[in-house]
């Protein structure tokens, strides 16, 4: 008896395993279309920023992508507004998913620029200048101050931080989010990635994939010696390489310690 409860045991164990297995395997399908004209989109960028691959659209719009149930989806098309879903068991029952992207220029609200009007008259244009309320920290010994930005409990954080080396910048944001750099290393791997990257300047998909905001792209960067042209003009592949390459300077150096 307990050597049938002992099989039936395993058996189920081994049934579950494959049943997850073959979750993680499946694929996800659907098609692109734009919003406007309800036609499909040929050439969009897929990204699955869970699993960390890619693919694109088919002329038709179509594309097939691995993905499990709760993965979240990156579509990305230039002159479109960047969009991301989450897959669900319906999309997974119902095979004509639709995934609509609209053009920026419906995307993008109304802006009113008011350019700054002055009277003559100093006191009535200084309260109508704004004021910059960036707090400057200056630190025995050194000759330069830093900018803080506003006060804050994190302001001083910030100020310690930039005279830092980039080896303990790189572990504050980093050395607690190991995931994030497989992330990095499974992105330099995926050629559907790299291809998006390397026609992208705006960091958008980086902190989408690293899950770390622009101001740290700048500060690794800032960090690790490369030039402000090198951080402003670079496209996103030529930073997801430096931002690696910075990376494993930072393991170099850690192991020294």
């Amino acid at each position: 008896m307990r050597a049938l409860l002992i099989i039936f045991t395993l058996c189920c164990g081994i049934s579950l395993f494959a049943q997850e297995n073959a979750q993680d395997d499946q694929r996800f399908s659907a098609v692109v279309i734009n919003a406007q004209t309800e036609k499909p989109m040929g050439s969009v960028h897929v990204v699955n920023l869970n699993q960390v691959v890619g693919t694109i659209t088919n002329d038709n719009g179509e594309f097939s992508i691995a993905a499990a149930v709760n993965d979240t989806l990156y579509f990305s098309f230039l002159g479109f507004k960047s969009q991301k879903i989450r897959v669900t068991n319906d999309m997974f029952k119902f095979k004509d998913t639709k995934i609509a992207l609209t053009e920026l220029a419906y995307a993008l609200e109304e802006v009113i620029v008011r350019p700054y009007q002055l009277t003559g008259y100093l006191e009535i244009d200084v309260k109508n200048f704004p004021i910059n309320n960036a707090y400057q920290y200056s630190i025995s010994g050194l000759s330069v101050s830093y900018e803080g930005g506003n006060k804050n409990p994190s302001a001083v954080t910030k100020v310690l931080g930039a005279i830092l080396n980039p080896a303990d910048l790189l572990r504050n944001l980093f050395g607690k989010q190991p995931n994030q750099m497989k992330k990095l290393r499974k992105m330099k791997e995926d050629d559907q990635i790299r291809d998006l990257l390397a026609s992208k300047f705006d960091r958008e998909t980086l902190t989408e994939l690293l899950q770390i905001e622009k101001v740290d792209i700048e500060d690794i960067l800032n960090n690790c010696n490369y030039s402000k042209s090198f951080i402003t003009t670079a496209n996103d592949l030529q930073i997801l390489d430096a931002i690696s390459s910075c990376y494993e300077e930072f393991k170099v150096l850690n192991r020294k310690k």
